[in-house]
């Protein structure tokens, strides 16, 4: 029964520019149930939390490995959200093991040069979940991603509005 299966610990990251937008990254494969759709592929970058990792370290190491950026400031996190993964009757999976994920997002401010953003080569021994990124509003973003995780980024536009602002 899926109810019986934990969620997984998780970061997600709202990296601003200095006109308040957000990155986005369009991701090009599926990963067990982290289905992508069509026309929805973009997401704000998001991973797990190993175990014992502090949360808000865990968010900038998740950033480095799929954005290639280390440039970021601190503003703000939320509380605790969580969604719930799609079914999923694919080959045994990582992500099999849990129900979705449960998060807390964490707020940056990019610091450095845009030639630092590369989602392409992979870091830590990840492969790369993104083939292309973007900046975009903050409170188009749940207009963009899987229905799933919808509710999850509303709460989060909510929640960072005012670093929205620029």
């Amino acid at each position: 029964m899926s109810e019986q299966r934990p969620y997984r610990p998780n970061v997600g990251i709202a990296l601003f520019n200095a006109d308040g937008r957000v990155l986005i990254g369009r991701r090009f494969r599926d990963d067990g149930p982290e289905i992508i759709l069509p026309g929805l592929e973009w997401q704000m970058p998001q991973g797990g939390v190993d175990a014992g990792e502090d949360h808000r370290a865990a968010a900038f190491r998740e950033l480095w490995e799929e954005t290639s950026v280390k440039s970021a400031d601190y503003l703000g996190e939320t509380d605790w959200l969580s969604y719930e993964f799609p079914p999923y009757d694919g080959p045994p999976h990582r992500l099999g093991k849990f129900r979705g994920q449960r998060q807390k997002w964490f707020a940056l401010r990019f610091t450095g040069n845009e030639a630092e953003i590369d989602p392409l080569t992979p870091r830590n021994d990840q492969p790369a979940e993104f083939d292309a990124w973007r900046w975009e509003r903050l409170d188009r973003v749940a207009d963009l991603v899987v229905p799933f995780r919808r509710d999850v980024y509303r709460a989060v536009a909510e929640s960072f509005a005012r670093f929205a602002k620029g």
